[in-house]
């Protein structure tokens, strides 16, 4: 699955407010490369913290609310939807595992913790991962089919920008799933959550080689019944930075979370005003 973002681009012409200029600025650093992803967590934040500031704009409520933007502000509002579809998916995602890495270290940490019960909790993580990949899958397909496309030319520069932010964020989005279910696929997903998610506890690295920490622990337990004394060490250092890993997602999703739900009432006050 590639993660090229779906960009809807118009040559408008540039009478802008300062801050649509910024939500301007903010996309061009979050748009995708051949060579690498640019965008980081906090660049999606500074993205939708200018978005909510032009939305309180009136001139950018004044245009919105005119008669013939209702069907593109009806498409905005349900593509604010989707992504917030797709968060919640991600959160839960991230908490079942959490969950199960969890009972695991409690194993770990427990002296009299045998390899009896090390195989029972290893069993039990391994079928809620395929729980968790299936559910992600099916998702991914779904949202897919309902790919909200635009049903008629824009012609007017805010919402071009509204759009444009939609597509970024569900990418985003769905390059976080495709990072929790896996396997990789070549399209760079993982430098992608290197750069959106964790700049400062991964190394933003492309090599396509490198499995990533949940990748790393599936390994690892898919192998459990040769897991020795000293191997145990290894696999607890995993489930730590698998941990760190779960934690900086879910930060990062919740707050885009709280963005999204804050830009979907503004449209929703703007469409009824």
């Amino acid at each position: 699955m590639a993660a090229s973002f779906h960009i809807r681009s118009n040559s408008l012409p540039s009478t802008s407010h300062p801050l649509t200029s910024e939500v301007d600025e903010h996309l061009s650093r979050l748009s995708y490369s051949q060579s690498a992803f640019t965008s980081s967590i906090n660049g999606l934040q500074d993205l939708h913290d200018s978005v909510d500031k032009m939305l309180q704009l009136p001139l950018v409520q004044q245009a919105l609310s005119q008669s013939h933007q209702k069907k593109l502000v009806d498409e905005l509002i349900n593509g604010s939807l989707r992504n917030l579809d797709i968060c919640s998916i991600a959160q839960n995602a991230l908490l079942q595992i959490k969950e199960s890495v969890q009972e695991i270290q409690s194993v770990l940490r427990r002296r009299r913790g045998d390899e009896t019960e090390l195989s029972r909790e290893t069993r039990k993580y391994l079928a809620s991962r395929k729980v968790v990949k299936k559910a992600i899958h099916k998702a991914l397909q779904n949202f897919k089919v309902m790919e909200n496309k635009c049903s008629s030319q824009i012609n007017d520069e805010h919402v071009s920008k509204l759009k444009e932010v939609e597509a970024v964020t569900f990418d985003a989005f769905e390059s976080i799933l495709s990072l929790i279910s896996g396997p990789r696929t070549p399209s760079k997903l993982s430098g992608l959550v290197s750069k959106v998610i964790r700049p400062k506890r991964i190394a933003c690295e492309e090599d396509k080689t490198e499995m990533n920490e949940f990748e790393k622990v599936d390994a690892t337990l898919s192998t459990h019944k040769t897991i020795k004394s000293g191997n145990i060490f290894v696999l607890q250092d995993q489930l730590k930075e698998l941990e760190c890993c779960i934690q900086d997602l879910e930060e990062g999703i919740e707050s885009l979370s709280r963005r999204l739900i804050k830009a979907r009432v503004s449209l929703l006050n703007i469409l009824n005003n």
